[in-house]
């Protein structure tokens, strides 16, 4: 008896947990019975189901992930280029997901991948290599995202986040084609940003010339002018100095006349004794008013 009940309890114990399950925050609870969805939970906390007969499925719906194999593609140009991609996606339409998929994540993305990979072969279709290769993978993935998007969510039940390319290499073939054109490219940028930076330099330089001449002017002018006030302010000194004492002022002169004479001592002057220049070699007294 004893060995019954307690089975028994047991029995209790484990149905009483098979009829509760709980939803969590960014979760979704699908209530199955027999394979067919009862209704959907998404409101966190504990829920009650009929134990043993209905089953509880959980699903994420968080964004996931799917990295798809690489494709072979062909661009308008007739180019062939292998494309490497992943797909972010997430529930969208719980009940249809389960419906496609069984609630397996994995199927859902191998499912997801043929998708994603025939609307970019379309797209791949109408560009050419060169505006792959120039930044037109930023279109190619928006394209995809938009075109692939409604299959996905009326097949699958899924919304597709993001499409990105994460590789796209060329056949040996092309290789070599696509390196010469970029290094074209960039030749052609190196040269225009060194003909910029030229004319630049020449504006700069053709500046400066015309401040320093402009400079210069100014400091001539400025130098001019300082040397007229100054030799205006030693005239006046001048007359101011014969003003007040003509005859030491007439001193003054005779022997600044007798320095440039005969200050190098080389020069050789022929006068006459009486002569007005050697007044004060013989007599220092100021010559009469009649003779200077």
């Amino acid at each position: 008896m004893k060995t019954t009940a307690a089975i028994i309890i047991v029995l209790l114990v484990l149905l009483g947990l098979n009829s509760l399950y709980t939803v969590d925050d960014g979760q979704t609870v699908l209530v199955t019975q027999f394979g067919k969805i009862l209704r959907t939970d998404k409101q966190a906390g504990l829920h009650a189901k009929v134990p043993l007969v209905q089953q509880a499925l959980t699903l994420d719906n968080r964004i996931l992930a799917y990295d798809g194999a690489p494709e072979r593609y062909a661009t308008s140009d007739k180019q062939s280029i292998n494309v490497d991609y992943y797909v972010k996606w997430r529930i969208d339409n719980a009940a249809d997901y389960y419906r496609a998929t069984g609630g397996e994540e994995l199927q859902a993305g191998q499912r997801l991948s043929p998708i994603v990979s025939n609307t970019l072969r379309d797209i791949v279709n109408t560009h050419t290599l060169q505006d792959l290769v120039g930044g037109g993978q930023n279109d190619l993935t928006a394209n995809a995202i938009q075109q692939s998007n409604a299959q996905a969510q009326k097949t699958l039940g899924v919304s597709i986040v993001d499409v990105r390319i994460t590789g796209i290499e060329f056949p040996d073939d092309i290789k070599a084609a696509v390196y010469k054109r970029m290094q074209t490219e960039r030749q052609q940028q190196a040269a225009t940003i060194r003909a910029d930076g030229k004319q630049q330099a020449e504006a700069i330089k053709a500046d400066a010339d015309s401040q320093a001449q402009i400079i210069r002017a100014n400091a001539e002018s400025d130098a001019e002018r300082v040397k007229g006030e100054g030799d205006a302010q030693a005239a006046q000194v001048y007359a101011q100095a014969a003003s007040q004492d003509p005859d030491f002022f007439d001193f003054y002169r005779s022997l600044e006349a007798y320095k440039q004479a005969f200050g190098d001592g080389r020069g050789t002057i022929i006068l006459k004794p009486d002569s007005e220049f050697l007044r004060y070699f013989g007599n220092p007294s100021p010559a009469p008013a009649g003779r200077r």
